[in-house]
């Protein structure tokens, strides 16, 4: 009989490095947003199958702990998914499903499942552990977190190399990007943190969205966290999440799939350098 407690799936790396800071995947990137609303899980959807285009091995892991929808957005019912991990019923390796018209890996969560918003220090320290030894089987992790900055939303942020930041130019969705930074550059991951604009109406409209949000952390937290890329608003993004399919796959030469895969681009580029650093410290 195979054993599935706790004990069995503990991790083998340790949770933080010699130095007392967190120890980071240099290939995983978190995607977060000070609310709900703004795109996320299909940025992260998007990110993830162009990353593979590009022939990478990639994990799409649905962070968003309690509100998943990875697997709604992609048509999927997975069998198995985070909540098993979290129980201690299987490794995270276990729960590793394949989006075959995707090309790429996920791990599902658990829609509706409010106590795992919540989870015990311990059990999110082995969750971040697991990702971490899981993530060495991969080129890229995206790891899709929850809206806002709660406590698993700061850990697993902080696990990552570094954080894509979306937002759009609703005044709701800058006041509550600002606050993730703010607290972000309490936790010292500030220079972490890249900004996305979503659902911008021209190149112009989203620049001017950008240098407001700059400005406003410039001026009270003395940080300037770069920019990313923009994403222009596309009616087509709307009609590939009513059809359950990927926006590169059902219209791959739409604005918002040609935006994403330039952002895909300089990811790749900031995941190289970062593993560079990393081989030479």
């Amino acid at each position: 009989m195979t054993d599935t407690s706790a004990d069995k799936i503990a991790p083998k790396k340790e949770p933080r490095m010699g130095n007392g800071s967190f120890q980071r995947g240099t290939n995983i990137i978190a995607v977060g947003s000070g609310k709900g609303g703004v795109g996320k899980t299909w940025f992260s959807i998007t990110l993830a199958n162009a990353l593979s285009n590009m022939g990478k091995r990639v994990l799409l892991f649905d962070g968003d702990l309690g509100l998943a929808n990875v697997d709604v957005q992609l048509g999927l019912m997975p069998k198995r998914d985070l909540n098993d991990v979290i129980r201690g019923r299987l490794g995270l390796d276990k729960v590793i499903q394949t989006y075959e018209e995707g090309n790429f890996d996920i791990v599902a969560g658990r829609s509706g499942q409010a106590s795992l918003s919540a989870l015990p220090s311990q059990r999110l320290a082995l969750l971040r552990d697991q990702l971490l030894d899981v993530a060495s089987e991969y080129d890229v992790v995206i790891a899709d977190l929850g809206a806002g900055v709660d406590r698993t939303v700061r850990m697993l942020s902080a696990t990552a190399s570094s954080t894509l930041l979306i937002t759009t130019d609703e005044p709701t969705s800058l006041t509550d990007a600002y606050a993730f930074i703010k607290l972000g550059s309490a936790a010292g991951m500030s220079k972490n943190i890249n900004i996305v604009v979503n659902m911008a109406s021209s190149v112009t409209e989203g620049e001017k969205t950008y240098k407001t949000l700059l400005k406003a952390c410039e001026n009270f937290l003395r940080i300037s966290p770069p920019l990313a890329g923009m994403i222009r608003i596309d009616s087509k993004v709307r009609d590939t999440i009513r059809s359950q399919t990927p926006i590169l796959i059902r219209s791959p030469n739409a604005d918002a799939a040609i935006d994403v895969e330039k952002i895909a681009k300089l990811v790749w580029r900031n995941i190289q350098n970062s593993g560079r650093r990393a081989a030479q410290r």
